[in-house]
């Protein structure tokens, strides 16, 4: 290769490794660009993301913040502030007459970071509410809380004249109030609510078990009026029970007292009445005495009333007719214990006569001739030995033998050894006059249909048939004398038994009762009434139900059958008609 070649060559290749290097230095620097472009735009994002979590965690702890600083609402101390003024309903009779409903109030409050002078307040408010207990309202006024009640439920006066006294800090919060117009008349049966309108006892527990306590509970009830709640009662029926069980407290120098009228074809409650009773205005002035239901929450030993189902019981098992006769002549001896008559005749005894002269020895023998077992079936028949359903919270479960042998059988023939309550007894009672249907007691209004829809068929016809005559015998000839109304066809059966005391038998202190129905004819209503440790005017000895509890349904029935549209019936002389089966 010649000298100009190489010169050529040389040149060539210097100029390709310029090129090169040319060409690699201006890749270089944009390669540098483009990654210093990307660097910042990754800052960037970086920097968004940490601006936008700060401005977050600002929000955060700026609405934390003002919710520390924000004064509290002023609320119940049960029930929130926007469920003050929820309404309850109306619980009315069945004729529509009202026996609870709902009255606005107010009550007051003290916001106690704003009161100044503690003191002071308490001197002031002392001068209008008289009674308000100074120690207890000193230490809310100066405790750390932004709110306290101050007294619930004020009158208008004194609202008014708190208001005059100018005291800052303190203010009122409209409420809603339980009212009863009637007071002490039906306080049994409609019961109470407590401060914040919550049902406490009766029917006004039962309508908050409906549901109407879980959507308070939820804050779904409002100030709006709600549909009344109708009872069975009949208030004008009420007033006559309840009336006549009081005045028997002090006529009879009792404990206690207690009546019912049911419907026997439907099972309505038409008026129920229990004493020692109360004022739901005022609960808390009643005492635990006056709160106690005992027509449907206490057991007792009903005594003779219990032969009504004895004999019942015979009948319906076929082993007795109304003409059969048992030896009543000599006592029974069984387990140490003499079983005998109090009014006894000495001899054979026919089926209405142990039902006339209460004869303990006569029952007795019927409960031996059915047996035990026996017994013991027709009495859960008849709905006496488990816990009666109605819708009255306040039911007791009664009472009865863990094992039932011959002496406790025949104890529990004439109404010793099985406690039950009174309600109870009277609904049994229904079913032996109204055909042998069971019908669980009700407090709402219940059709005929929806009775025969829910009845329980537990004693034959025939065997109704049988207890209305043997009902209408008594009432004429036996110890129901005393209950009987002229026109009315009353009839029924005392029970006079003693009360178990220390446990024992106390022969001075009696639990008397009555159960009735009339007219017998074509019996419409039960009448029960019970008087417990009745005294005689000499002061110690027990009086007997004859003297006592059938007295107490001769009164209910005289005033009230004219409500219930239960006409009298007179022969053309004048005289009562007497009643034929």
């Amino acid at each position: 290769m010649s000298f100009l070649s190489k010169v050529m060559v040389v040149k060539r290749r210097a100029h390709f490794s310029s090129d090169r290097k040319g060409r690699s230095a201006v890749g270089g620097a944009a390669f540098e660009g483009t990654r210093k472009k990307k660097s910042a735009q990754a800052r960037n994002r970086v920097g968004l993301l940490i601006a936008g979590f700060a401005v977050v965690y600002v929000v955060i702890g700026g609405r934390l913040t003002q919710y520390g600083m924000a004064q509290p609402e002023t609320t119940s101390s049960i029930l929130p502030a926007d469920r003050l003024l929820a309404s309850r309903p109306d619980i009315v009779d069945r004729n529509g007459a009202i026996l609870a409903t709902d009255i606005r109030t107010v009550s007051l409050f003290a916001e106690p970071h704003k009161i100044v002078d503690a003191d002071e307040v308490v001197e002031k408010l002392s001068t209008v509410l008289t009674d308000l207990d100074v120690k207890s309202t000193y230490s809310r006024l100066k405790s750390n809380s932004r709110f306290q009640w101050l007294r619930r439920q004020l009158t208008p006066k004194q609202q008014s004249q708190i208001l005059a006294l100018g005291i800052p800090g303190i203010g009122f919060r409209p409420e809603k109030r339980r009212f009863y117009p009637g007071g002490r008349t039906a306080a049994h049966i409609v019961g109470y609510v407590n401060i914040d309108n919550r049902g406490v006892a009766g029917m006004e527990r039962y309508v908050d078990s409906q549901g109407l306590a879980d959507l308070a509970s939820v804050g779904m009830t409002s100030n709006q009026p709600l549909e009344p709640v109708k009872l069975s009662i009949d208030l004008r029926v009420q007033a006559i029970v309840q009336d006549v069980v009081a005045a028997s407290i002090g006529k009879y120098k009792a404990i206690g007292a207690g009546a019912v009228v049911i419907d026997v074809h439907t099972g309505e409650i038409l008026g129920m009445a229990s004493a020692p009773d109360f004022d739901p205005n005022d609960p808390a002035a009643g005492g635990e005495e006056g709160w106690f239901n005992r027509m449907s929450n206490g057991t007792f030993e009903m005594g003779s009333t219990f032969k009504s189902f004895t004999l019942a019981m015979g009948l319906d098992d076929g082993k007795m007719n109304l003409n059969s006769t048992f030896d009543a002549r000599f006592p029974i001896r069984i387990g140490g214990f003499t079983i005998k008559d109090f009014h006894g005749k000495g001899r054979m005894l026919s089926v209405p006569e142990i039902f006339q002269y209460s004869s303990n020895i006569g029952t007795a023998k019927i409960a031996d001739a059915v047996g035990i077992d026996g017994h013991k079936d027709f009495l859960t028949r008849l709905g006496l030995l488990s816990r009666m359903k109605t819708e009255l919270p306040e039911v007791a479960m009664p009472s009865q033998p863990r094992q039932w042998k011959k002496i406790n059988s025949i104890t529990i023939s004439f109404g010793h050894g099985v406690s039950t309550t009174p309600l109870q007894t009277a609904v049994a009672g229904a079913a032996l006059v109204n055909g042998g249907k069971l019908l669980a007691p009700t407090f709402l209004p219940r059709t005929q249909d929806e009775a025969d829809q829910v009845a329980t068929q537990v004693l034959k016809p025939s065997t109704s048939r049988d207890m209305r005559y043997l009902f209408e015998w008594n009432g004429a000839n036996g110890s129901g004398r005393n209950a009987r109304v002229d026109g009315f066809d009353v009839g029924g059966k005392t029970g006079t038994a003693d009360k178990v005391v220390n446990g024992r038998y106390s022969h001075d202190k009696n639990f008397n009762a009555f159960l009735s129905a009339f007219p017998m004819g074509n019996p419409q209503y039960v009448v029960l009434s019970f008087s417990d440790e009745p005294k005689t005017d000499k002061g110690n000895g027990a009086a007997l139900a004859a003297t006592s509890a059938a007295p107490m349904v001769k009164e209910i029935i005289s005033r009230a059958a004219p409500i219930l549209g239960v006409k009298p019936k007179f022969g053309n002389d004048g005289s009562a008609l007497l009643v034929s089966y």
